[in-house]
């Protein structure tokens, strides 16, 4: 037996001093401790603001869940205790080999029999920062273990023990896909590394031997380290195992947290793509307590809507002169039922927000003038698929306005007007001019164009917002800081007087009052230029404006495409706006820009408009000026002093609300003309009207009009109505309409289609467009 033995050792001996002479070599490559560090990679990614505060955190390794590194000073005492008295009591004495336990291990493995490894932390450490050691599924050859040893040494004399120790806990893996300390005191006790227990520590430490072990081993484990822990105190096992259960199913450390998840996905993707290695760290413009602020303001004010069923919204703050994202919002988070959907990039349709593109666009082409008069009054557009009829928020009509006062107070009738002016392709260029490139053509939308119909995200229409605050100046946004002297790169978008002119209109509170009233929410301390949209159905509110420095957009509604109850531009999104605003200009000033060359400003008078009714006797009534006089904006070559409705004017425009007469004409004015036979105005003859189901039908109203005197209206010969005008709800299906005279006989008559399905009985609907102010 002793000679056996001897000849073991021996061949073990020599077997060692060959393996040694050949690893040698690769062991004295082993990295320094800053190498290791300076190379760890977390698998998550922290988004850091402007002022180098942590925004969010976001996982972007899924192979594996590696936390940040944590220095040795920030790990809990009680686990290093328990990690050294688990897997090598000798730490603190040995060389990185602890020969002691070698010797005892080998002696073991000759007699067949079960001891302790001897396999130290700096030899586990050398393992895991060079593959060649790492142990296989059948366990490590000869070459390896040899290889260990000797690396294990050299790791030793050039590292010190606090850092071999700092280096191992962040290192080795525990459970699953979690590796490193940090991981698993977030996942699976939900704590930093630094606050963790003897019980926690126990339990860690148990499931470095054996990571994937039953949780009733790794508690038997963990009772053992805590019993060497607490020499004398006595252990509840039981109690323990129920811990260790419970932890191992625990799952505290999220794949993102933070306050801009959507951002932060946002700017990784167009920074680093898919496939790309992405930093550590990676800066924003974000500011931190804007986003907080904007964040928790949309959270407040959609508790307050609860109510009238909304529950999603998105905030926008983008820097004027860089395009820098300041704040982004893309979700109201525990409110939503979809917080995974970004409201800052999703599809919506804008509504009103559009109009102010359009009048930019009609000024630049010297359409109209903001002092321009406009017709709010019925309007039966003939397209290819029937009339379009659109119609004021309000279900009321104005008459004849100005330009400022139809922009201002988001009068849909006269925005459609314009666009018959501009034309629906036209219009269609400038969007994509301001930034808004859309899907289909003009001619896809048609007049509906004027309303929003289109869908656009809250990201390219801030933008747009943003380039009339930069004087029709467009530039991309910037997700990221641009380098010293460097300067977003502009293009021209729309003339630089008419951008002028829309804010001029925009932030003028006497103008929108006639909608929003005096004392609305859109009137700031401050000067802003604001304007409100909300698409058909109530599906989407906006409030989209800008201040000197800043433009702010704000959307709210359901993710899913539901309709809020009864939730407008000035309750759904303007306080969240108005509330932004004021935190931006809490302590900095906004003055309104200067004009730019080529603009000129002079006093204008409005003529008398027409009124109902007269004075006893037949005398005519007074008439008020349509506005009062101001002084007006007007590119050059385009103003007058008098804006008036002659009676070209009256003849072009024929609808007027019941009894209304024409003003009165001085006698250059008069023009003698036979009285008209009584006739059908609109709708045209043979016009198809086609349903829209996205309109409630009690709102969809078929206007029809005529001319002449003690008109009685029929319908299929059944009675309608009587007066120059008359209002229908249509139903499916050919119909004849008439107008007669007091003894029936029959004045005029057309035929007209109207087209739709699944219209509940009693209720039908022409296409009224959803009006959004």
């Amino acid at each position: 037996m002793c000679s056996r033995l001897r000849h073991a050792l021996g061949v073990q001996l020599l077997v060692a001093i060959f393996f040694v002479a050949i690893t040698a070599s690769p062991a004295r490559a082993i990295p320094t401790f800053d190498e290791v560090r300076a190379d760890f990679k977390p698998s998550d990614t922290v988004l850091l603001s402007r002022e180098g505060e942590v925004l969010q955190r976001l996982r972007t390794d899924p192979t594996v869940r590696r936390g940040q590194w944590v220095p040795l000073a920030d790990i809990s005492p009680a686990l290093r205790q328990a990690l050294v008295l688990s897997e090598d009591k000798r730490f603190f004495e040995h060389s990185g080999v602890d020969w002691r336990a070698a010797s005892a291990a080998a002696w073991g493995n000759l007699w067949n029999q079960r001891t302790r490894g001897a396999s130290t932390i700096t030899m586990q450490l050398a393992g895991l920062l060079d593959g060649d050691w790492r142990q296989g599924p059948g366990g490590r050859t000869v070459v390896q273990k040899l290889g260990q040893t000797v690396a294990a040494q050299v790791l030793d004399r050039r590292w010190r023990k606090d850092q071999i120790l700092e280096a191992y806990l962040n290192l080795v893996p525990f459970r699953s896909e979690l590796v490193g300390i940090d991981a698993l005191s977030r996942t699976l006790f939900g704590k930093a590394a630094h606050g963790l227990d003897d019980r926690e520590a126990a339990v860690a430490a148990a499931l470095v031997r054996a990571p994937n072990a039953r949780p009733a081993l790794v508690a038997q484990r963990a009772c053992g380290v805590l019993r060497d822990m607490q020499r004398g105190a006595r252990i509840d096992c039981d109690a323990l195992d129920l811990f260790t259960t419970a932890a191992l199913q625990r799952r505290a450390f999220d794949a993102s947290e933070g306050v801009a998840p959507h951002f932060a996905r946002h700017l990784l993707r167009q920074r680093f793509g898919k496939d790309a290695a992405v930093p550590e760290r990676v800066q924003s413009t974000l500011r931190a307590p804007l986003q907080r602020f904007a964040m928790q303001t949309l959270q407040q004010h959609l508790r307050e809507l609860r109510g009238r069923n909304v529950e999603d919204g998105a905030v926008l703050v983008l820097d004027n002169a860089t395009g820098a994202v300041l704040a982004w919002v893309g979700s109201s988070g525990q409110l939503s039922q979809a917080s995974e959907v970004d409201g800052v990039l999703a599809l919506r349709q804008p509504g009103s927000t559009l109009k102010p593109f359009l009048y930019g666009q009609a000024i630049e082409q010297r359409r109209l003038t903001a002092a321009s008069l406009v017709d709010d009054s019925p309007a039966h557009i003939a397209t290819a698929g029937g009339l379009y009829i659109p119609q004021n928020y309000d279900r009321q009509f104005k008459g004849w306005v100005s330009v400022r006062t139809a922009l201002a107070a988001s009068l849909n009738v006269p925005a459609v007007r314009t666009l018959v002016m501009v034309t629906p392709d036209a219009f269609h260029r400038q969007l994509g001019a301001m930034g808004l490139p859309l899907r289909e053509s003009g001619d896809y939308f048609g007049y509906s164009l004027a309303l929003g119909s289109p869908e656009v995200p809250l990201l390219h229409l801030t933008n747009a917002f943003r380039t009339l605050a930069n004087g029709g100046r467009l530039s991309p946004v910037a997700l990221a800081a641009l380098g010293p002297g460097r300067a977003p790169a502009f293009t021209a978008a729309l003339d630089p007087r008419a951008a002028f002119i829309v804010g001029d209109i925009l932030s003028d509170g006497n103008a929108r009052a006639r909608t929003f009233g005096t004392d609305s929410v859109l009137a700031t301390r401050f000067w802003t230029a604001v304007k409100t949209g909300t698409s058909k159905d109530m599906r989407d509110n906006w409030a989209v404006g800008w201040s000197e420095r800043y433009t702010v957009g704000v959307w709210v509604g359901n993710a899913s495409g539901a309709a809020m109850h009864d939730v407008s531009g000035t309750s759904g999104a303007a306080p969240i706006w108005a509330a932004v605003m004021g935190f931006l200009h809490a302590r900095e000033p906004s003055r309104a820009p200067k004009a730019p060359a080529g603009l000129l400003q002079a006093g204008v008078r409005f003529g008398p408009g027409p009124v109902a009714g007269g004075m006893p006797g037949g005398a005519p009534e007074p008439r008020a000026p349509l506005e009062a006089a101001r002084s007006e904006w007007f590119l050059q070559g385009t103003q007058q002093a008098l804006f008036a409705i002659d009676s070209i004017a009256e003849k072009a425009y024929p609808s007027r609300a019941e009894g209304q007469k024409s003003p009165k004409k001085s006698p250059a004015q008069v023009v003698d003309a036979p009285s008209a036979p009584a006739r059908i105005t609109a709708p045209a003859p043979g016009t198809i009207i086609a349903l829209d189901p996205d309109i409630p039908p009690a709102r969809q109203r078929l206007q029809f009009t005529a001319t002449g005197d003690g008109l009685l209206w029929r319908m299929d010969g059944k009675p309608l109505g009587r007066g120059p005008r008359v209002a229908w709800l249509p139903w499916p299906g050919r119909h004849v309409v008439q107008i007669t005279d007091a003894r029936g006989q029959v004045l005029d008559e057309i035929r007209i289609e109207v087209r739709g399905a699944g219209v509940a009985a009693g209720a039908v609907a022409p296409p009224i467009r959803a009006a959004a102010h």
